[in-house]
């Protein structure tokens, strides 16, 4: 049995930023034209009013403030209100591969580890690009990499499920270097049009080496045990899929194509279930409450995390304990809890104790117990 670590990792940020009041002013002035629209309907108590958003609304209920998109001006046009994105030609790399790349090389870079070592990649996303050939394997080829790579998606919890399955085969010995990537295009699934999440979702890409404790060349963290588990839900849904042409009405762009959350019932069901794994998590392993050194949450909400925090360290959670990096990016899905890691790991000591953990449709919650060596 091998002890795997994670010894590096990188973050692509799209240069295109979207604020809460070019978001608003962009919501509004749509509300207004649809509002016009079915005024009549609106009279005669047939059809609701839209109602307009506020920058104050969107950081209450969230605590952002901005976050980072492939494309800005499709979201912001109240005609289109979703990105628009070039049509690639299969001869060129797509844009999730692309996004990958940009994180995987910055991963790398500071693992100390070339591409050809790589023989495992994983590219874990909650909303992948195409059904086939697996934008893993395209990574692969890109990268340069050995050995084998593969696609799955457990939605919010895609980059640690990927990370316990490549540290399970580093543990048994079946790989040696792994790269889980997560490019996330979020603002593609995400119904801009609607009050209640046009908020909630940014782009990015992050990705996380892992390799033997032994072969790791400078700082890294030892992965103690990961655990992972599931319960089905459908209060975060999206119904898009392959069959969509298939069915009668497949070829509406119908509502339930895009996100959508019950928000109150996911706060309500999932904040219990995540304390609860996170807390059996840390006693299963023999350690306690305050053995915990930092907390990389899910970055979905601050309030969720906030509670969880609280909740898993048994107090209000100090400065820096906790870190949030979602009032920048917004909810990444997948890559949130990475993005936090990578920026908010470097200033622990040798032997600290922290805990990774992600949470989201399925529902899925998984968590990496990690110690700084």
């Amino acid at each position: 049995m091998f002890q795997p670590a994670i010894t590096g990792t990188g973050v692509f940020t799209p240069d295109q930023v979207i604020t809460n009041d070019e978001l608003v002013e962009s919501f509004n002035a749509y509300a207004d034209q649809q509002n016009a629209v079915n005024a009549d309907a609106i009279s005669a108590g047939d059809v609701v009013a839209l109602e307009h958003s506020s920058s104050e609304f969107i950081h209450k209920a969230s605590g952002i403030n901005q976050r980072y998109v492939v494309d800005k001006a499709g979201v912001l046009d109240p005609n289109i209100m979703h990105p628009l994105l070039r049509q690639r030609s299969d001869d060129e790399p797509s844009l999730m591969c692309e996004m990958a790349l940009d994180a995987c090389h910055k991963a790398l870079s500071q693992a100390g580890v070339n591409a050809a070592d790589i023989d495992l990649v994983i590219c874990a996303a909650s909303n992948l690009e195409r059904a086939y050939p697996a934008v893993a394997v395209e990574v692969q080829k890109e990268l340069g990499a050995g050995g084998f790579a593969f696609d799955m998606n457990v939605a919010c919890s895609s980059a640690t499920f990927g990370i316990q399955a490549a540290a399970d085969m580093i543990r048994s010995g079946s790989v040696r270097k792994a790269i889980v990537v997560n490019p996330e295009i979020c603002s593609a699934h995400l119904e801009w049009r609607d009050r209640d999440c046009h908020f909630i979702f940014g782009d990015v890409a992050t990705a996380t080496i892992l390799e033997r404790d032994e072969d790791a060349k400078g700082d890294h963290f030892t992965v103690l045990s990961t655990r992972c588990a599931t319960q089905f839900s459908n209060n975060i849904r999206n119904n898009n899929g392959f069959l969509r042409r298939s069915r009668p009405d497949g070829v509406k762009d119908r509502r339930d194509m895009q996100f959508m959350q019950n928000g109150r019932k996911v706060f309500k069901e999932v904040l219990p279930m995540v304390s609860a794994h996170m807390m059996a998590h840390l006693a299963d392993e023999n350690f306690t409450q305050s053995d915990l050194h930092r907390l990389w949450l899910h970055q979905a909400n601050k309030t969720m995390n906030d509670f969880i925090g609280k909740k898993v360290l048994g107090r209000v959670p100090e400065p820096g304990e906790q870190p949030n990096i979602l009032q920048e990016y917004a909810n990444t899905s997948s890559a949130g809890s990475i993005i936090a890691f990578s920026k908010h790991s470097s200033d622990l000591n040798c032997g600290d104790i922290g805990m990774i953990c992600s949470f989201g449709a399925g529902y899925s919650v998984g968590s990496v117990l990690l110690q700084k060596n």
